[in-house]
């Protein structure tokens, strides 16, 4: 299986809509590939948080319909990051966005772990509530977002829906890079999945960014790693190796503590 992660450079003084031209075209280069996946809130910048609310659309606005033809012109499935969405009953969410090779919408995911610390995204968009797998005919996607990486619990609940290969755009800080590298490894060795992280590069109101998307296999070994810049990040991987490792080390089977078990009479 072929995976192509396009870490975009999210800078001032390009437009929105430039920029989803700009994405589209670097889609459609990817024509070949079976799995394309962009960062989280690439049309904004994830610390962009003043123009959340201006930049906010539907979720089948202008990025979804840009994003599922650019999906279809290239024939891929299109992990198209995430974008902040505008529920015309409730709050903002910030939701991540898969097509089809058709241009089809396949799944949507709504981040469930808000980061901020009580400001910010934590208090300008809503929480999800829904675990998100997705079935591509080589691997079952699990769905997660940015600061979702540090809690995982939610990465053993995608595993328990069937996820093979974990799937998380982010628009992670330089400063905390270190973190990154060490949880998208971590994720990968106790789930015994595969973890294709696509980060951001550029600076988001005055943030700069990590980049250094990151895919990793499920002993933990990187097998590819951009560096800071825009980049296409592209590996070959062998999804069969999921059900490979879970069989010669089957630590998922000797699990004990939040398993759901039968209470003793007493």
């Amino acid at each position: 299986m072929r995976a192509s992660l396009i870490q975009i450079a999210v800078e001032e003084g390009e437009s929105v809509e430039n920029r989803r031209v700009r994405v589209g075209a670097l889609v459609r280069e990817q024509a070949g590939a079976d799995l394309v996946v962009l960062p989280e809130l690439w049309t904004t910048g994830a610390f962009a948080y003043e123009q959340f609310g201006t930049e906010a659309e539907p979720l089948e606005g202008p990025t979804y319909e840009a994003m599922a033809k650019a999906a279809s012109d290239a024939g891929v499935w299109l992990h198209a990051g995430s974008i902040p969405e505008r529920d015309p009953e409730g709050p903002l969410y910030n939701t991540s966005l898969v097509f089809s090779p058709s241009g089809e919408l396949a799944a949507a995911y709504r981040k469930i772990h808000r980061f901020g610390f009580d400001k910010g995204e934590a208090v300008l968009m809503g929480a999800g509530s829904e675990l998100v797998t997705v079935r591509l005919p080589e691997t079952t996607l699990g769905l997660a977002t940015c600061y979702d990486l540090r809690f995982p619990e939610l990465f053993r609940g995608l595993v328990d829906a069937g996820a093979e290969t974990l799937v998380l755009p982010a628009g992670w800080p330089e400063r905390r890079r270190s973190h990154w590298t060490l949880l998208a490894q971590a994720r990968a060795v106790e789930n015994q999945s595969f973890v294709l992280a696509c980060g951001t590069a550029g600076t988001h109101a005055g943030v700069p960014q990590a980049g250094h998307s990151i895919v990793v296999d499920p002993w933990g070994e990187v097998l590819a790693e951009a560096g800071a810049g825009e980049e296409v990040l592209t590996v070959e991987f062998d999804p069969a190796r999921v059900a490979v490792t879970r069989e010669q080390f089957p630590a998922l089977k000797d699990r004990v503590l939040g398993l759901e078990r039968p209470r003793r009479a007493g």
